[in-house]
């Protein structure tokens, strides 16, 4: 059995999505939210197996939603189920969790091959949404390529959790610079903090998980 929360402020869509997912056997939507807080809540006491989840829900917003789903245990795999397709939305939804990411418009096509892959561990991504994040990586990648041996060195020890002061000492350089190259590292592959470049650091194997 494959249990699942349906959490979307559209009891139509909610309704629609339900049918969907429960023409598959073995699959059961054991619980229906409509705003964030309530999903959270829902998955933290019927632990289902898969949440498909909307973006744009009041009280809670989906991302953050999905951020504290996945802080839960057991974490669940998590599906969001939007209408928007813009990059920085995929890419905040990734990095909060998510395993799979489906367009409403495509639902017919993708949302059940989208639960049984995050179901059993794997990413989902098509259409659109598959070329925004493909699109992403080939962006950072080509950023990765214009950093200088400079950059490449801190962002490893920015990685391995070296304060600026410490990097300062083991290259010889002064504090100012490894500031500024950490921002200059940090802009040029589209990275928002230290637990930004922990995950480059990690994907790139430059360092050891």
């Amino acid at each position: 059995m494959t249990r699942i929360v349906l959490a979307d402020d559209h009891e139509v869509v909610r309704r629609g999505v339900r049918s969907l997912l429960e023409s598959k056997p073995g699959w059961e939507v054991c619980g229906e939210a409509s705003n964030g807080r309530e999903a959270v809540e829902l998955v933290r006491r019927l632990k289902p197996d898969v949440v498909v989840v909307d973006l744009s829900m009041p009280e809670l917003n989906g991302l953050e939603a999905v951020r504290q789903m996945c802080r839960l245990q057991p974490r669940p795999a998590v599906v969001v189920f939007s209408m928007h397709d813009a990059e920085q939305l995929v890419r905040d939804v990734l990095q909060a969790g998510a395993l799979g990411y489906v367009l409403k418009s495509e639902a017919a096509q993708h949302l059940v091959a989208a639960v049984e892959s995050v179901r059993a561990g794997k990413p989902y991504f098509a259409g659109p949404i598959a070329r925004t994040v493909l699109d992403g990586f080939l962006k950072a990648e080509r950023s990765a390529e214009t950093l200088t041996t400079r950059e490449r060195e801190i962002i490893q020890l920015v990685a391995e959790g070296q304060s600026n002061k410490d990097i300062a000492r083991r290259l010889g350089i002064s504090v100012k610079t490894v500031e500024t190259h950490r921002a200059a590292l940090m802009r040029k592959l589209g990275l928002r903090d230290v637990t930004d470049v922990v995950r480059y650091a990690v994907r790139n194997r430059i360092i050891e998980p």
